[in-house]
């Protein structure tokens, strides 16, 4: 029986019996059909969990992500089952198989001089010196949002020059805070309590004397992206992801950014920062003592 038999059978199978709609079925159409063209000239009760591998090795290989490979191994294993039940197939070569995973996109990072660029905001408006200092806040310490606006007076210490915050799981750690950062919360904290009411421990505070909302500073942080003139979107988690690209850039301790971070494990850290090989290789070579073969 030829392959056209077979798919037409299964795509009355699936408009008729499973009721899909016309959409899926197209979908399922197009998928049947890379498998035949794997295939080529092998019948499909030839079909062995080798060349199924392969198959999805091939579809990976011209640049399929994981999610698409996935679902095409899912129309591939749905049709083996049909061809199993109507025309006694004895096996299923795509079943057990599992698609590559979908590589994560790594969150975008600021330039050293888009940061300096972002926080260089002018004007002492009370929201504007408040809005400096959480931006300096951001890109010095790497804080995520939560943390940010969650934290309080008595997190802060300027005597050492640190803060200490919240991070997931209620977990504390205290991050150091750079010299303009320092500068900007001394200035925020002195027109703060302008805004805030006796009783209120949030460092930020709206134009109402609340704690900041989330949202607020999602918004504050992107306009103020468009105003100083950066052309892509910018929001809290750049920034975050910018300070430990600089400070892994500049130093090269992923054990010392993962901590400032917050990371339970330090590959996290080494996906966040997106380290190129030729940084790594770079800093292996200049590293350890044993990289290079020493001259005689």
């Amino acid at each position: 029986m030829s392959n056209d038999v077979y798919l037409e059978g299964f795509l009355s199978h699936l408009r008729h019996e499973r009721r899909l709609s016309a959409h899926t079925a197209d979908n399922y159409a197009r998928d049947i059909g890379t498998l035949f063209g794997l295939a080529g000239s092998t019948p499909l009760s030839n079909l062995d969990v080798h060349q199924a591998r392969r198959f999805v090795a091939i579809v990976h290989g011209r640049g399929l992500q994981g999610r698409s490979v996935a679902r095409m191994l899912s129309a591939w294993r749905t049709f083996y089952r049909y061809l199993a039940r109507d025309h006694h197939f004895t096996s299923n070569p795509f079943q057990g198989i599992r698609a590559p995973k979908s590589r994560k996109p790594l969150p975008k990072a600021l330039s050293p001089d888009e940061a300096a660029q972002l926080v260089a905001l002018s004007g002492d408006e009370k929201l504007t010196v408040r809005d400096r200092a959480m931006l300096e806040l951001f890109y010095s310490s790497g804080l995520r949002l939560s943390e940010l606006t969650r934290l309080a007076v008595s997190d802060v210490n300027f005597s050492d020059g640190t803060v200490r915050v919240l991070g997931k799981g209620n977990k504390a750690r205290v991050v150091p805070v750079g010299a303009f950062a320092r500068d900007a919360l001394q200035a925020w904290l002195g027109v703060r309590s302008k805004l805030a009411p006796a009783g209120e421990t949030a460092v930020f505070v709206d134009h109402r004397g609340r704690a900041v909302s989330a949202r607020t500073v999602q918004r504050r942080v992107a306009s103020w992206g468009a105003r100083q003139g950066l052309t892509q979107r910018v929001h809290p988690h750049m920034l975050r992801h910018s300070f430990a690209s600089h400070v892994l850039q500049s130093s090269g301790d992923l054990r010392a950014v993962q901590e400032m971070l917050g990371h339970a494990s330090i590959s996290t850290t080494q996906i966040y920062t997106h380290l190129d090989y030729q940084y790594l290789a770079k800093a292996y070579d200049a590293a350890h003592p044993r990289a290079k073969k020493r001259k005689k």
